[in-house]
């Protein structure tokens, strides 16, 4: 790849470094894709509304939490045709490039970044080199933003040339909150794709090593549960109280009880809790945060039932009522081997890989298993494909970052990828 390419490709993903933004609100983020996406030139362009499914969208933010990231957007100015195609926290893209007959290839990437304050530290490469995260609080502290630059990389080195066929790219919102997979999955453009790909850098593997699919992405969702009882005072009159605080951490140390299934793998996890008012008050309302996850879909449905029976006897054991809420949800979903052998056949021959690995565990949850479910359901094949970059710090940590030779390498295995596949049929 010549330096011109090279330097756009680190130019882009810096950019969308400075300015991470969280799931569905992903406003200035959408629109910096559209202006590629116009420059490049694609055939057709789906914008917000247009390319998801609203009404299954998960985890979407209040209108209050939605506004001062769509008055920070105006204010950075976005164009007032895009804030109105993403109003409401419909925020992601799909790009259609139609090069002549053959089968229909998907590309899907994400846009989100972490709740996260970036390192200011000398050593840490974004802030020693000025593309630090301008929105204090938020870092793509998992490579999102690598993503970005390696999709829209990949539209323009297929465009024009050798790839017969349609190429779908999938810009899609809220993955950290497994909130926009379903969604995406759903509006329709996903029905006639033959093949997808997704993509995912680093995960422990270096600089020039591909994993051309995983296995076992865990199922999982991410619930909320209120606990409302009733306040007291907590030395005069306990007993006319109804302790939320209680119920709470009953229903906690008992998530922890859940009893393992003999079919599989399972997890539960409480990450966040809060409420009360002070220490002498009974507390009247305490909210918490969890997640299960499953080695397959109906682990995950398992794990997750008896959580939410053990959050109603919780309240009903302290004489509260507790509301549960499932906030997102992924399945679980494998690469297909067909589908796996091929990719890493041609990256074998993509500059600058020195290993592929065919498959590996995966371990964790990604919710592009719903875009990767309806492919597959529909007769295609899907495959979710590790591109290695040297990251000096762990995923989701305030220093983390990417070796940007990878952004070439996933350029060049994903189109080398594409333009075989517009050799076959599915």
């Amino acid at each position: 790849m010549s330096h011109e390419p090279r330097n756009r490709l680190r130019e882009l993903r810096r950019a969308f470094h400075r300015h991470p933004e969280p799931g569905w609100r992903e406003f200035k983020t959408t629109a910096r894709i559209v202006e590629e996406l116009e420059r490049i030139g694609v055939d057709e362009l789906a914008v917000g509304r247009e390319a998801l499914a609203t009404d299954e969208r998960m985890a979407v933010p209040s209108a209050s939490e939605l506004e001062p990231w769509v008055e920070r957007a105006r204010e950075a100015g976005v164009r007032s045709d895009v804030l109105e195609r993403t109003a409401d926290g419909h925020t992601g893209v799909v790009a259609v490039l139609e090069q002549g007959v053959g089968p229909c290839v998907g590309l899907r990437v994400d846009l989100d970044a972490i709740s996260m304050r970036e390192s200011t530290d000398r050593d840490h490469r974004p802030a020693a080199e000025g593309f630090r995260s301008e929105h204090d609080g938020y870092m793509h502290a998992c490579g999102h933003d690598a993503h970005l630059a390696i999709a829209l990389g990949t539209i323009e080195a297929i465009k024009g040339g050798a790839f017969e066929g349609t190429l779908k790219v999938f810009f899609q919102p809220a993955e950290e909150i497994s909130g926009g997979g379903k969604a995406m999955a759903e509006s329709g453009y996903v029905d006639d794709v033959d093949y997808l790909l997704a993509i995912h850098v680093g995960l422990d593997h270096p600089t020039g090593e591909i994993v051309a699919g995983v296995e076992k992405p865990l199922a999982m969702a991410h619930l909320t549960a209120t606990f409302e009882g009733a306040s007291a005072h907590a030395g005069k009159a306990p007993s006319e109280g109804a302790n939320a605080m209680q119920a709470a951490a009953t229903a906690i140390q008992n998530a922890y009880a859940i009893p393992r299934h003999s079919d599989g793998m399972t997890r539960v996890n409480v990450g966040r809790i809060e409420g009360g008012t002070a220490s002498n008050v009974i507390a009247e309302e305490v909210s918490i945060d969890a997640e299960v996850r499953g080695e397959t879909t109906a682990l995950m449905e398992y794990t997750r039932t008896e959580l939410e029976r053990v959050l109603y006897a919780a309240a009903e054991m302290h004489d509260c009522d507790v509301t549960p809420r499932v906030l997102g949800e992924s399945p679980r979903v494998d690469s297909h081997p067909a589908l796996r052998d091929l990719i890493g056949n041609v990256a074998w021959e993509v500059e600058g890989v020195e290993r592929v690995v065919p498959s590996e565990d995966f371990g964790a949850s990604e919710d592009v298993t719903y875009l990767m479910e309806r492919v597959q359901d529909g007769g295609g094949l899907a495959s979710y494909v590790l591109v290695g970059t040297d990251h000096p710090t762990s995923h989701h940590t305030p220093t983390f970052d990417v070796d940007e030779e990878c952004l070439e390498i996933g350029v060049a295995v994903l189109s080398e990828t594409a333009i075989e596949l517009s050799r076959r049929r599915p």
